[in-house]
């Protein structure tokens, strides 16, 4: 488990991380979503010790990482997929690595069939595809076969085999109780990958649920609607209902609407004789809760 309590961290003016606190618990994969600036990559530099926190607290079942005996056992990182010499074979880095922990060479050539490189594992890296260097970063995360992973942007650069090995191997991890935390700008990805999110905006955490209770909550039910009378529909809806109901026109005939279920808009087409063409839920997506959640959370936006 992961535990943030009270986790802050400045760089002089700049607040980068503020005053966080959530668990990650093992047994799951969690999420760690946020937009660009919003403090996901401090906080994963936070809990494996590349940086000091300003104030509060960041354990790995229960201890600093920097009081870790045999910190590669106990937690796998992938933080920077290009942090490794460009002139080493992959078999040659994975097994400086493993000599800092005494593993086997064994154990080095298994890391590599896992991640589909055997094939190169003589190649310097220098030459690796984007992808590629994923691949050997992930290799170097679970080489100690740890119960932590704390992966920050995996499946970048994979191409979609990758991006389906990646997604199976760490729901796998996450099934043997391991505990798994998975940063990703990839929405649909993330969607068919984690169990729980950890939202982060401008350093503060903005959600912290289970994925499907997220996406519920964030964006609630739309409902598409087709009928000849779409204007007159449209205008029972907003006069008898909630402030909260909001329609966007698709012809002259339809419409979404959310703050009503469908049962609701049903019920008062029947009543004022309406007929329908369509009624018909549409399903919500990470992607547009995470979007209205983090919309006022941006740093940078473009017109």
């Amino acid at each position: 488990m992961i535990e943030a309590r009270g986790l802050s961290k400045h760089y002089g003016a700049k607040v980068a991380v503020d005053d966080i606190s959530f668990s990650i618990r093992p047994g799951q994969v969690t999420g760690f979503l946020g937009p660009n600036g919003a403090g996901k990559s401090t906080s994963m530099r936070l809990m494996v010790g590349l940086d000091r926190p300003t104030s509060g607290t960041v354990t790995i079942d229960g201890q600093r990482y920097r009081d870790l005996a045999a910190p590669l056992a106990e937690v796998g990182t992938l933080l920077d997929a290009k942090g490794v010499h460009p002139g080493r074979s992959a078999r040659s880095h994975l097994r400086t690595l493993a000599a800092t922990h005494g593993i086997s060479d064994r154990r080095v050539s298994e890391v590599l069939e896992q991640t589909g490189l055997s094939s190169v594992a003589h190649k310097r890296v220098g030459g690796f595809s984007l992808g590629m260097g994923q691949r050997l970063g992930i290799a170097a995360a679970i080489l100690g076969d740890p119960r932590v992973l704390i992966l920050d942007e995996p499946i970048n650069g994979l191409d979609p085999d990758g991006v389906l090995w990646v997604r199976q191997f760490l729901r796998h991890l996450a099934s043997e109780g391991r505990t798994v935390l998975l940063s990703s700008h990839l929405m649909s990805e993330m969607a068919q990958t984690a169990d729980h999110v950890i939202v982060l905006g401008r350093g503060r955490v903005v959600a912290d649920a289970p994925i499907g209770e997220f996406i519920s909550q964030g964006r609630g039910e739309t409902v598409t609607v087709r009928t000849p009378e779409a204007a007159k529909l449209a205008s029972l809806l907003l006069s008898g209902a909630s402030p909260n109901v909001t329609l966007e026109p698709l012809t002259d005939e339809g419409f979404t609407t959310q703050g009503l279920a469908a049962a609701e808009i049903g019920g008062i087409a029947a009543r004022n004789g309406i007929e329908l063409h369509e009624l018909s839920p549409v399903q919500a997506s990470l992607e547009d809760a995470y979007i209205a959640l983090t919309r006022d959370q941006l740093d940078y936006t473009s017109n």
